[in-house]
């Protein structure tokens, strides 16, 4: 990550970073420019996703099923046959 000072536009430097949060951090920074010294922080925040985690997608769909009757699970499931249809099959598929 490049961050630039806002006095004299050299390049600056991140000297550490406090997290305050999953998705918040405090940056403190330097200026590279010895005539310049000007130091300040920067906010670090996450702002949203552009393409979600496949791990998260998977969550998403057992979330989803979980939330389905059982009907929905076996309507959903024959759809793409893999639905049990044995008498003695289990009551909830999860």
């Amino acid at each position: 990550m490049r961050v630039n000072c806002k006095e004299c536009g050299s390049k600056g430097r991140i000297g550490s970073r406090e997290e305050l949060s999953a998705e918040f951090a405090k940056l403190y920074c330097h200026c590279s420019n010895a005539a310049c010294g000007h130091t300040w922080v920067a906010n670090l925040t996450f702002s949203h996703t552009l393409s979600p985690s496949a791990q998260a997608v998977d969550r998403l769909i057992l979330d989803r099923l979980r939330e389905m009757s059982r009907a929905q699970q076996c309507e959903l499931f024959e759809l793409i046959h893999v639905c049990p249809t044995s008498p003695g099959a289990r009551r909830t598929v999860f």
